[in-house]
């Protein structure tokens, strides 16, 4: 009896001296524009998701547009644009499993753009294009992933469990840094 005694007074010495940290985790529901960052890095062909902290939390695979994985020059290049953009709206998408619009062009790219045109380095009657964003395969076509098959008209894309997960983690603000 009096070695359980010393048992129970053993194990509540040990309970109330030791800390319980217990990995913070935010709900989806509870995160906002500055929870989480993206950060897109065409020649690795991947997606990094980061914290608040800048913490790494995960990677996925994509694939673009166009094999150069220049910077978009104009509409119709099928470039995936390069900066600093923010999920801009989300949606379900009957062909691409889920749709997050980046708010591409932005005040940076149209300057670009602009001084391109200047400079002659695009047509003076180009436009530059919109609707950029981060989307799943075609059903059945996540292969295209496995194969680094640049396939878009300058989305970034990645396999439809991926998306998901993305679509259901990142909220609209989240901000996205696209790097060559």
């Amino acid at each position: 009896m009096k070695s359980l005694a010393y048992l129970i007074l053993f194990a509540a010495m040990i309970l109330t001296s030791t800390s319980f940290r217990t990995h913070k985790t935010t709900s989806p529901l509870t995160a906002d524009r500055n929870t989480y960052s993206v950060y897109i890095i065409k020649s690795e062909y991947a997606l990094k998701v980061y914290d608040s902290t800048g913490e790494w939390m995960a990677t996925y695979p994509v694939v673009f547009g166009n094999k150069d994985l220049g910077d978009k020059m104009m509409q119709g290049d099928r470039k995936t644009p390069e900066g600093v953009f923010h999920i801009a709206a989300k949606r379900k998408h009957e062909k691409w499993n889920r749709f997050m619009m980046i708010d591409y062009p932005n005040a940076e790219s149209i300057e670009r753009f602009n001084q391109r045109k200047a400079e002659g380095l695009i047509p003076s009657g180009a436009k530059i294009g919109g609707e950029i964003g981060i989307h799943g395969t075609w059903p059945h076509e996540d292969y295209a992933i496995d194969q680094y098959r640049n396939w878009t008209e300058g989305c970034i894309s990645t396999k439809n469990q991926y998306v998901q997960e993305l679509y259901d983690l990142l909220p609209v603000g989240t901000r996205v840094e696209i790097r060559p």
